[in-house]
């Protein structure tokens, strides 16, 4: 990769790894893209264009423009979200998709956009779901999910686009609030453990969900996309993993560094749903296997830099205001 173009770099992955891209690549050849601008180190901090991706000759436009040779295509509508609004979630993720790929294969850019565990659905193995199994998914997420997947495999086959992917799991950060998804819970109880030393949780107890820190997400994309294309087997879509937990055993790592932390629950039913729809573990072998997929962070190693970060975070929220 020499020259980077992101779409939906405002989201909670894009916010960070446009940063851990232009410290590797050098700002200058890293152009983050979204439907809107806000002061943010993103936009303000490097190069930062204006684009809707449901328009493709804005987005050829601006590939064309900053010569670039890769394209990460992050826009979408998350879980929750597209649930409520089933007609734009598909014209965005679907629509948003197809424009990225057909830029793609127009100049010859190395591709990457991300799958989610919503790919997967009720009858899918729960535990140590494999790589290649059954995904009937029942929510509009899960479905753009799905065709996204063979979208980009058949973008690779027919037109030899070099299309790569992942599935990410629940992705926990600091940096950005949470986004309308359904393993958000686990961000937004690091937010009231520090403020209120509790937490009413929207998933129900002994609801297991795969998990992954943020830092070890970024690492993914950029070891997949640098990876020997010639060891990739599956290209899209790889099972990726770091964790697997339920409510209750991210409270109880969370007390261990908050000791009368508290947590009760009022589960929503739409994202419970979801939730029980989506496998408890994921089996991410072919991952490691063909381009050495290596998580760093477990559940108690993410508590403490997840709460110390983010209590600097709210400390210097609360000076500038």
């Amino acid at each position: 990769m020499k020259k980077i173009l992101i779409t939906g770099c405002l989201g909670q992955i894009g916010s960070e790894l446009t940063m851990r891209l232009r410290n590797d690549y050098g700002t200058e050849n890293v152009i983050a893209t979204d439907i809107r601008h806000i002061d943010s180190p993103v936009c303000n901090e490097g190069l930062f264009e204006i684009l809707d991706v449901t328009n493709k000759e804005s987005m050829l436009e601006l590939a064309k423009k900053h010569e670039v040779d890769t394209l990460i295509h992050l826009a979408a509508l998350l879980s929750a979200v597209a649930e409520a609004k089933p007609q734009l979630a598909w014209d965005l993720n679907m629509g948003g998709l197809m424009n990225a790929l057909e830029v793609a294969r127009e100049l010859d850019l190395k591709f990457f956009t991300p799958s989610s565990i919503g790919s997967f659905g009720p009858g899918t193995p729960a535990n140590d779901t494999p790589q290649d199994t059954l995904q009937r998914p029942t929510t509009m997420y899960g479905v753009t999910k799905v065709a996204g997947e063979l979208l980009c495999d058949y973008y690779y086959t027919k037109f030899g686009v070099d299309t790569r992917g992942v599935r990410f799991p629940g992705l926990i950060s600091y940096t950005t609030l949470p986004g309308g998804g359904t393993t958000d819970y686990a961000v937004d109880i690091y937010y009231e453990a520090l403020k209120k030393k509790s937490y009413t949780s929207f998933i129900g107890e002994g609801t297991y969900m795969d998990m992954m820190y943020m830092p070890d997400a970024i690492d993914a994309i950029v070891t997949l996309l640098e990876a020997d294309p010639s060891r990739l087997v599956h290209r899209n879509a790889f099972n990726i993993t770091a964790m697997s937990f339920e409510p209750e055993q991210i409270a109880a790592s969370i007390r261990k560094v908050i000791p009368d932390f508290k947590m009760d629950y009022d589960v929503d039913p739409v994202r419970q749903k979801i939730a029980d729809s989506w496998p408890d573990s994921l089996d991410a072998s072919c991952a490691k296997n063909e381009w050495d997929f290596n998580p760093k962070f477990d559940l108690d190693r993410m508590t403490h830099d997840m709460l110390e970060k983010l209590a600097k975070k709210l400390e210097n929220d609360s000076v500038v205001k």
